[in-house]
Parts: C-alpha cells; sequence; structure tokens
C-alpha cells in the first residue's frame, strides 16, 4: 500500500503514464521510417520514373559485377521491347487495352521509355552505370520522361480515384451512405467508375437521390455523376464520375449508302458517353421522342428518317402541321405527306385501311407476322408535333398504336410535350415501345415522356445539358445511360434525298373511288396560270409555279383537260431534259421554278 501511494505520489494521479513520456531514439528513427514509408506509397505515382531510374542504377551495377558480356542481348532486348510496346498495341486489342496503348502519342511514349531504359542498362552492364556519361544520361532521361509522365491525364484521374477509394468512407458518412464500400474501379479518358456495395437496407434510390452531394464530397462538377443500377443485386451499383464531356464536341454524320439499311435491322441514332452505340429497332414498334424547344428533336428525327430512306423495306408516310416545315425536305423520300388538318385526318384513315388490308390477307394466308420485303413493305407513319392533330385523329391514331404491331404498320411521334391529354383520350403513349428523351425543363415532363416513376429509378433528362444529348428507352435499353446524337444539317438531309428519292417503294391504298396512284390531299393551294389556253403551256406554267411540295398529277390532268398518259409523257419528257422533277409520288415541279412558260 505505501508502495502504490509513493508511486501516486511521485506521477501524480492524473499525470500520463510513465512509458509515454520515455523517448527512445530507435523508436523515433522506425516511425520516421514508417511515415516515410506511406509517404512514399501515397505518392507512388508521382515518384515512379524516380524509382525507375534508381532501379535502372541498381540493376545495372548488378549486371555489371556478375555478367558484364551479356549486353549485346539486353541491347537486343530493348529494340525488341520497343517494338512490341509501340506496334504491337496497334493491332492487338487485349494488350492496347491492358496498358492504356489506344492512342498513337502514348505508344511512341511506351516504346521510347522501354527502349531507352533497357537500352541504358545494357550500356551500364558493359561499362558500369557510375562511369561517364551515364548518370548524366540517366538524369536527362529521367527529366524529358517523367514530364510527360507527371503531366498525364489518366495518370492523374487513376491518382484521385485511388485517393477517392481511400476517403470513400469518410465521404460515404457525409453523403448519408454510411456502411457502403467500393468493390472496385475502372479509369477511362473520361473519368471513372466505381462499383459500389451498399450496406443492408440501402438500395439505388438512396444512391440516386444522394448524387448532389456525391459530387460535392468528390468535388466533381455539377452533373458528372451517373448512377447504373445492377440489374443482378440489389445492394450494388455502379457510380460513374464524368470529369470531362465526352459530347461537348458535335458528333458528324456518316451516311447510310442507298439501299444498304432495312427496317428489320437497329438504327443507330448515337453514341453513349462510353463511346457504345445506341442501336434501336423500330420494326414493329411504336416511339416517341419529346423534348423542349431547341432540345434536338429534329435532329434524332432526322437521323432516323435517313435510316428508313436508306431502307427498300419500308414505306414513310408523314404529319407535319408546321405546313411541312420539319418534313418537308424529306418530301421527295416520302410516300405521302399530310400538312392540314384534314389532310392528316385522311391519311390517318387511309393507315387504318391499308391495316386491315394487311391483317385480313394475312389472315387467310394464316401469317402471323408481317415480313417487310421490297414488295411487301413496312410502313412506318412519321408525325412531327402529335399534340397539334385534330381531335379527328386522335382515335384513328390509337387504333393504330394498338393494332399496328403484327402487321408492321407503326407510328414515330415527335412532340414536346407529352400529356395523356395531347396524346389523345385513348392508350396512345402507354403503346409507345420506344421513348427518347431530350432535354426537358423539369423533373415531371422526364416521366411524362419515359412514363411514370422513371426519374425517381435514375432517368433524368431534365440534367442533360446540350442539344441532341438524350436518353433512350427500348427493350434494348433498360437503363440510363447519356447518350449524343449525330449532328445532321441541312447539307445531309440534301444528300440523303438525292442518294434515295429515286427508288422508294410506294403503297397503292384503296378508297372509295378505288386504287387511287396519287394522293389528293396536298397541298391546299394550286397555282392557276391566266390567259393560257395551250395545254402543253398550261402544264409547263403549273409546274414552273408550283410550291417545293409540287403540283399533283391530278391536278395537272384537271386543269389540262388531259388524262394520264398524256400528264406522264409530258412530264417524262421535262425530266430527261433536266426541266422538271418528281418531288414525291404523284407530284412533280420545275427543277427552275422561275414562272418561265418555255415548253422546250
Amino acid at each position: 500500500m505505501k508502495r502504490r501511494n509513493r508511486q501516486r505520489g511521485r506521477w501524480g494521479r492524473h499525470d500520463p503514464q510513465p512509458l509515454l513520456l520515455v523517448t527512445d531514439d530507435g523508436g523515433s528513427f522506425g516511425e520516421f521510417l514508417s511515415f516515410v514509408g506511406r509517404l512514399g506509397f501515397r505518392y507512388r505515382s508521382e515518384l515512379a520514373p524516380i524509382m525507375v531510374t534508381l532501379f535502372a542504377f541498381v540493376v545495372g551495377a548488378w549486371l555489371h559485377a556478375a555478367h558484364r558480356t551479356a549486353w549485346p542481348w539486353i541491347a537486343a532486348l530493348s529494340v525488341v521491347l520497343g517494338g512490341v510496346c509501340g506496334l504491337l498495341p496497334r493491332w492487338w486489342a487485349p494488350l492496347r487495352r491492358l496498358a492504356w496503348l489506344d492512342r498513337p502519342a502514348e505508344r511512341a511514349y511506351a516504346a521510347i521509355g522501354a527502349s531507352s531504359g533497357v537500352g541504358w542498362i545494357a550500356a551500364a552492364t558493359a561499362i558500369g552505370p557510375a562511369t561517364y556519361p551515364l548518370p548524366l544520361l540517366a538524369l536527362v532521361a529521367l527529366v524529358l520522361l517523367g514530364v510527360p509522365w507527371w503531366a498525364h491525364h489518366r495518370r492523374r484521374s487513376k491518382v484521385r480515384v485511388e485517393r477517392t477509394l481511400e476517403g470513400w468512407p469518410q465521404i460515404a458518412d457525409a453523403v448519408g451512405l454510411a456502411g457502403s464500400y467500393v468493390q472496385s474501379a475502372v479509369v477511362d479518358r473520361w473519368g471513372f467508375t466505381m462499383k459500389l456495395g451498399l450496406r443492408k437496407g440501402q438500395t439505388a434510390r438512396n444512391v440516386i437521390e444522394a448524387i448532389p452531394a456525391i459530387e460535392s464530397g468528390l468535388a466533381a462538377r455539377p452533373g458528372a455523376v451517373r448512377v447504373e443500377i445492377d440489374e443482378k443485386r440489389a445492394d450494388r451499383v455502379s457510380l460513374r464520375v464524368v470529369d470531362v464531356d465526352p459530347h461537348a464536341q458535335p458528333i458528324p454524320y456518316e451516311h447510310v449508302p442507298a439501299g444498304s439499311a432495312s427496317i428489320t435491322r437497329p438504327v443507330r441514332i448515337g453514341v453513349t458517353e462510353n463511346g457504345d452505340p445506341v442501336d434501336v429497332l423500330f420494326l414493329r414498334r411504336n416511339a416517341l421522342i419529346g423534348g423542349m424547344v431547341g432540345s434536338g428533336k429534329s435532329g434524332v428525327l432526322n437521323v432516323v428518317l435517313a435510316w428508313l430512306a436508306a431502307s427498300r423495306d419500308v414505306v414513310i408516310w408523314g404529319i407535319d402541321l408546321k405546313n411541312g416545315m420539319e418534313l418537308g425536305p424529306w418530301l421527295r423520300c416520302l410516300d405521302r405527306l399530310a400538312t392540314t388538318p384534314e389532310q392528316a385526318v385522311a391519311l390517318l384513315r387511309d393507315a387504318i385501311g391499308e391495316l386491315d388490308n394487311r391483317a385480313g390477307s394475312m389472315a387467310t394466308a394464316g401469317e402471323r407476322l408481317w415480313h417487310p420485303t421490297k414488295t411487301r413493305p413496312a410502313l412506318v407513319i412519321v408525325i412531327d408535333e402529335f399534340a397539334e392533330l385534330p381531335d379527328e385523329a386522335a382515335p384513328l391514331a390509337d387504333s393504330l398504336a394498338r393494332r399496328g404491331r403484327a402487321v408492321a404498320v407503326n407510328m414515330i411521334a415527335a412532340t414536346q410535350r407529352p400529356t395523356q391529354k395531347a396524346m389523345g383520350q385513348g392508350a396512345i403513349r402507354s403503346q409507345m415501345d420506344i421513348r427518347i428523351a431530350l432535354r426537358v425543363r423539369e423533373k415531371r415532363d422526364g416521366d411524362l415522356i419515359l412514363s411514370e416513376g422513371m426519374v425517381k429509378a435514375g432517368w433524368h433528362p431534365h440534367t442533360l445539358d446540350g442539344a441532341g444529348k438524350f436518353l433512350v428507352s427500348s427493350p434494348e435499353h433498360n437503363t440510363p445511360k447519356r447518350a449524343r446524337a449525330a449532328i445532321f444539317t441541312d447539307n445531309d438531309v440534301a444528300t440523303s434525298v438525292r442518294n434515295n428519292a429515286n427508288e422508294r417503294p410506294t403503297i397503292i391504298v384503296d378508297t372509295d373511288n378505288g386504287k387511287e396512284e396519287y394522293p389528293r390531299f396536298i397541298p391546299s393551294q394550286r397555282p392557276s396560270p391566266e390567259n393560257v389556253r395551250d395545254p402543253e403551256t398550261v402544264l409547263w406554267a403549273m409546274l414552273a409555279a408550283a410550291p417545293p411540295i409540287g403540283v399533283s398529277v391530278g391536278d395537272l390532268m384537271e386543269i389540262t383537260n388531259k388524262g394520264r398518259t398524256w400528264v406522264y409523257d409530258r412530264l417524262n419528257e421535262h425530266v430527261k431534259a433536266g426541266k422538271a422533277e418528281r418531288t414525291a409520288r404523284g407530284f412533280w415541279r420545275a427543277v427552275d421554278s422561275t414562272g418561265s412558260d418555255d415548253t422546250g
């Protein structure tokens, strides 16, 4: 007891324990080495060129002492390694992905680094690493090869990811995902992707709701984080951070050779942020394209139209109630085009008639699906601004959406805000198998385009920040991957029309007056030359005064009081002379519509 009291009096009741006050020089040196080791490990990427140089000195000294005569073989190895690093990854994809040698500059760097490093070791083996000028050459190589290494964005991205992995537990606690952990990480040229394991009770929705907080915790730019649901396990998600927008620059359109496309094959409408193609099959499917003004609906629609125009097994009908402003440039590739509410109703009614005729012929033949060919083409009705259709068109469109799949009669509808009211009171919107959502103003508009609940599931078209950027939901695409469509200019439209206009299939519809070979519902106004009596002069005046949409053969027959054969003979003469052209099935105009009355 007295001994215990003496110790208590010596050290004091609240003083620290003696063990913590005793200093040991060996222990301090050990702590210093531990600190240096931790520091070196943390900055191992930055120190890599220096460590490689030191390693080369050690290896060169050992080889000089033990295997001095081996320097010719080591020199030959330097040449081989340079060739392998510089040339082989160009053709062998696995090595290119493994070594990040997918660009010429990276392959050149690897080749120079490998050959110069092994070549220096060969020289050190022969004469010794300390012999002049080898130390000076090593210093020069360290600087010349170290600067690109330290500045390389992929290396810096990898370092950032490694340090993010180390600090994720603290970030997870701050953003409300405590207990989650990083299972793996992959770095690419645009950013990195982490596979997160979630604590029991956490789901992908928790991660989606925490996206703004995650962007703050990772010090990323707003809108940089993407979350993809793991289809196999509910307690895992993929979290992608896009440091550099891969879609900042427009994507050029690559024209499809005439006749090489088919409605039976998917249409490539864009590429994802990972560079993967976005291929969508439109055969026997209705599609909805939605987005605010300036979001790029016309661009996406033009990409689809270009593929359909290059396909010889599909007929395209169009409805454009903006007086043909959007679909007018494609007129020569369209079998029919409606530009007024009355024409739209007539077109949809004829489509119902075609649908019924196909269904009857298939029932007679015992077929269940209509397989498109050049002689039995599919029918796609492209409707720009679906919300502008008259009330009389709603039940017709509803019937087409519900019954058109098996007979390959389908719709592609584009609109700014596809509300249930705008889409009619039927089931039109629910029948859209393909949903393409471009930039919208509000979250609820995303649900209107993609269907209810999609925004909460991670589909966020309201965060898209550029024209042509989109999300697509279809049977082939069930995860929200951002993509961008190729830019489609007026020159691209003209090129596509010029390449495909003369080989388009057609459909002859049954009307009350029998089979009509030309549509009579375009346009509502026609030119009427005055003080002209000669039929040929009248015909040319009609062609010269025709609007861009052209004048129909029926109008030409009526005003010239001539039969169909006479009219077509005169038209063919003007075409051979290079003075007239066919703008659509049954519609013609003068190539130079100057109003001249030259019948040449």
